[in-house]
């Protein structure tokens, strides 16, 4: 599911990014990697907050659609 579907304070692994490789790069620059651990801190005016290796990100609603968990 995508990470806009994602409980709030549920921790996630992340399956799959997707997306044009230059977006996959800044998701993975951010810290968003398959494997890794994601928590939805908050979610707003269809942006969300994550909580991504012990940094708060707040992405946009469409690059949260491209992060699968």
């Amino acid at each position: 599911m995508p990470l806009t579907l994602a409980k709030i304070g549920e921790e996630n692994i992340i399956k799959k990014i997707g997306g044009k490789q230059e977006v996959k790069t800044h998701l993975e620059n951010l810290g968003f990697v398959v494997g890794g651990v994601v928590t939805v801190v908050n979610a707003m005016g269809g942006n969300v907050i994550v909580s991504v290796k012990d940094s708060r990100i707040a992405v946009s609603r469409e690059m949260a659609q491209k992060i699968m968990v």
